[in-house]
């Protein structure tokens, strides 16, 4: 079978509402007939950004139109502080000009940022109508369209306002990867090095083994790693929907990682850049408290430094005390405490750890410096 014809599906089990992530190539020009398939209304808004819109919205737009749905599109300015209330706001009030029904759907084509917003208005919009995730970033490919979390940031911290909301459909279209820049490329990268370290030690050492690949953008390598990943968290979300338990081992690396992102006012940092530093120093809280070797901390720094990502991020005094208080409005919070993920190896991670004061100052002191005292 030729490559560009194979599609990869994988299953995300929730009962009836258990839904597919279909992961190939050309499959933006499948949308139409995707969503048909779900016997979803015929009425639609498709909501993306000015930069995905460029390369994506037509083809998107006919797949769906040739389908036979009346598409509505709204094309939102690009970057984490679109991902607002004001935002929403916006949308529902186009959403109600276009009529939609409770039988009509939202399609999410970008990155994260689309992703969490357009389904955060489909989870709210007439009280939950469908969406289908059409994921153009590695980032949400791997992560961010799977497993129904959606929401919004306030000025205090990243996604306080949200819901659990899975989408009918998750279409993973590599090809849509090879307009995306290198950094945004790099930093999609983190989270799919952190599948490897928090549940998979064969996939890290597979990344390690073929990078140049990955870093060239090689399809089939991809499509590949993409759906390890997607099964990975397709598995721990079919076993802990609402982040009960087992699911909090994907935020590893994030409860530094989103401090830094709020801290630098979401524009500083992509979000992997961030929690590429949040997980080298995750890795060496983990030495100290669970034993790590020493020797694996020093591997997952090496490899996100062969990425081309950060592993530190130089702050003065007072920016450290900053990223210290946003830590404590972080959702992780239990009893006024910071939990974190952390790992006892490569592939084996654990969840809700306590980590002291002392320890997480001098990791953080390591990791973010300080630079001065002012």
């Amino acid at each position: 079978m030729p490559y560009a014809g194979l599609v990869r599906t994988v299953t995300v089990s929730l009962g009836n509402r258990s839904y597919a992530i279909r992961i190939g190539r050309a499959l933006i020009g499948r949308l139409g007939k995707e969503c048909e398939a779900l016997g979803l209304g015929r009425r639609c808004v498709l909501i993306t950004d000015a930069n995905v819109a460029r390369h994506y919205l037509e083809p998107a737009r006919i797949a769906l139109a040739t389908a036979g749905f009346s598409v509505e599109a709204i094309v939102l300015s690009p970057g984490e502080s679109t991902k607002n209330l004001r935002t929403v706001q916006a949308c529902y009030n186009r959403l109600s000009r276009a009529r939609l029904e409770r039988s009509s759907f939202v399609v999410a084509l970008g990155g994260g940022v689309i992703g969490d917003l357009a389904g955060f208005v489909a989870a709210t919009y007439l009280r939950g109508i469908s969406f289908v995730q059409v994921p153009t970033t590695l980032l949400a490919q791997v992560d961010s369209s799977i497993g129904g979390k959606v929401g919004v940031n306030l000025a205090s911290g990243k996604n306080l306002v949200g819901a659990f909301h899975q989408p009918r459909l998750v279409l993973a279209d590599v090809d849509a990867l090879k307009t995306l820049s290198d950094r945004e490329f790099r930093a999609g990268l983190a989270e799919v090095i952190k599948y490897g370290i928090i549940f998979d030690s064969d996939l890290f050492e597979r990344i390690e083994r073929v990078l140049p690949r990955i870093m060239v953008r090689d399809p089939r390598v991809i499509a590949e790693i993409v759906a390890r990943c997607c099964e990975i968290k397709a598995s721990v979300v079919s076993k802990d929907e609402t982040e009960g338990g087992l699911r909090a081992i994907l935020n590893f690396g994030h409860t530094i990682g989103h401090a830094l992102e709020a801290m630098g006012r979401y524009r500083k940092y992509l979000h992997g850049e961030a929690i590429a530093i949040g997980q080298v120093a995750a890795a060496r809280i983990s030495s100290r408290l669970l034993g790590l070797p020493e020797s694996d901390a020093d591997k997952i720094c090496h490899l996100f430094e062969r990425v081309g990502l950060p592993t530190k991020s130089p702050l003065s005094a007072r920016q450290l005390r900053r990223v210290l208080e946003i830590m404590s409005l972080d959702k992780k919070v239990a009893g006024g405490n910071v939990r974190f993920v952390l790992v006892r190896r490569i592939g084996e991670a654990v969840y809700g750890q306590r980590v002291p004061e002392n320890v997480l100052m001098e990791s953080l002191k390591q990791q973010t410096g300080p630079l001065s005292k002012s």
